[in-house]
């Protein structure tokens, strides 16, 4: 997978976001990974992280 890594909440199923924790994050979809990725900066990923929290 070369550094993407999958939910463990997945369960196993293609139907997910792959996320690449890096100098950058990079996020895609496992269904269309040939469309290319999002990619943000680590403080963008943090600030969605910490509003799913809640």
């Amino acid at each position: 997978m070369n550094g993407w890594r999958k939910s463990s909440y997945s369960g196993g199923q293609s139907d997910c976001v792959e996320v690449k924790l890096d100098h950058s994050i990079g996020v895609r979809d496992t269904k269309a990974r040939e469309q290319g990725q999002l990619t943000v900066t680590p403080a963008a990923w943090a600030a969605v992280v910490s509003a799913l929290r809640g």
